[in-house]
């Protein structure tokens, strides 16, 4: 049967050059899979910014931004829309803040947690919950090569400032917390000063005279950070009403007048890191967190505005240095539970908010209010405070820059450091 013979021939000839055609496409996916492999073993790992700023709204909660956001509304005659300037920012998250054995942490676990990237105690500070020391970002940056920047608006050992450097069971330890700095090798400090200046029995010699005669400059003015910069290798920029006395809660308005501002700080310290190295610094509105400890709402929104002028000075170096530069705006956790919108509310109750009963008060003004006073006003401008301690929700995230992407959506306090770092 002829029809036969060449259906068997064609298939004689058809199988081997199938057979060729799956062998050549074999070595095709085997090459490819094996060149994706090696592309993949070889492939660069994205580099962290060269200019990293990380700046924490001590007690800043979301609400604590609305109502300075709330306040700059109604000096601009709005009822809202008026921002500041890093809630502008194009990335947004949000950062879960309990400890390690509390639901509502304090500023030393919450600092440490940040910058270690691990929980831990509340009281405790860059020390597991065993009392084992651990190691914040700064140290694995220093080892990276980035020169380190630490500021803030409270004493230098405060919680949060010192949880990038310092190392103890006790927050409370602030002068043995202070002579942790020089051993740091960290370039630039600034701050109100030291708390325990003579330690907490009195009777230790000046902190500064310890921290001078290990290696550090101390300055209590920018003249004398002028003419003392040249020669020093390590930094400690410190508020002229702070000089040879125990940082205080609040200075008077007098001791105060020739005192920096954070974006002052901020200003001195990247003229003292330069831009030839790569550089870490972490600067925090720590005073937020004291009047919202008073529910003192003027004050808060005024040192809310100043760490937003901070952010200023930052955003303008991440213009000039767009493709290095990474900028984190956050908070420990949120302080005093701030609403716009109080409870018991008196006559003027209702769906606004009052601005205009503080017209006639300044910030400085406000500090001088007793409790009564403060309640009546927070009452008469419909701005409620369900607390004087701090409160336990996840805290904003904003971030603009090289990385910024990884600053979205929900988040731990513990991921920050680790998203900076890239080692998600």
């Amino acid at each position: 049967m002829p029809g036969k013979n060449i259906y068997g021939k064609m298939n004689s000839i058809r199988r081997p050059i199938m057979h060729a055609a799956r062998t050549v496409l074999t070595l095709v996916l085997l090459l490819g899979t094996m060149t994706g492999c090696y592309a993949g073993k070889n492939e660069a790992k994205p580099e962290k910014a060269k200019y990293i700023f990380l700046f924490i709204g001590d007690g800043m909660g979301a609400s604590n931004v609305a109502v300075a956001e709330s306040y700059l509304s109604y000096k601009a005659g709005k009822i809202g829309g008026e921002q500041l300037s890093f809630t502008k920012f194009p990335v947004m998250g949000m950062a879960t803040t309990y400890s390690a054995n509390r639901h509502i942490t304090c500023s030393s676990a919450a600092g440490t947690a940040i910058s270690c990237g691990q929980k831990t105690n509340n009281g405790y500070l860059c020390v597991d919950t065993e009392g084992n020391r651990i190691e914040s970002i700064t140290y694995k940056l220093k080892d990276d090569g980035y020169r380190i920047g630490i500021m803030s608006t409270v004493p230098i050992n405060h919680a949060t400032p010192a949880a990038f450097y310092g190392h103890n069971k006790s927050r409370s330890a602030y002068y043995s917390i202070s002579k942790e700095i020089p051993q740091s090798g960290f370039e630039f400090f600034a701050g109100d000063g030291f708390l325990d200046y003579y330690g907490k029995d009195g009777k230790e010699e000046p902190i500064t005279d310890y921290l001078t005669e290990n290696g550090a400059t101390v300055c209590f003015s920018l003249k004398e950070y002028e003419e003392q910069k040249a020669e020093s290798g390590q930094m400690i920029l410190c508020q002229p009403s702070s000089r040879e006395q125990d940082a205080e809660e609040y200075a008077t308005e007098e001791e105060a007048s020739s005192d920096l501002s954070l974006g002052e700080m901020l200003s001195t310290c990247l003229d003292f890191l330069g831009e030839e190295k790569p550089f870490f610094i972490m600067c925090e509105g720590g005073k937020i967190d004291w009047y919202a400890h008073d529910n003192n709402t003027l004050p808060m929104v005024n040192d809310i505005i100043e760490l937003g002028d901070a952010v200023d000075v930052a955003y303008d170096f991440y213009l000039a240095h767009p493709d290095e530069t990474l900028i984190i705006v956050t908070a420990d956790h949120e302080t005093g539970g701030a609403a716009l919108g109080g409870p018991g509310g008196t006559s003027r109750r209702g769906d606004n908010v009052y601005w205009d009963v503080f017209k006639e008060y300044s910030a400085d003004d406000a500090m001088g209010f007793d409790k009564g006073k403060k309640q009546k006003l927070n009452r008469e401008a419909n701005i409620g405070w369900t607390t004087t301690g701090h409160a336990g929700g996840p805290v904003p995230v904003y971030a603009i820059g090289k990385g910024a992407e990884k600053f979205s959506g929900r988040m731990d306090n513990t991921d920050i450091s680790r998203k900076i770092m890239d080692i998600e």
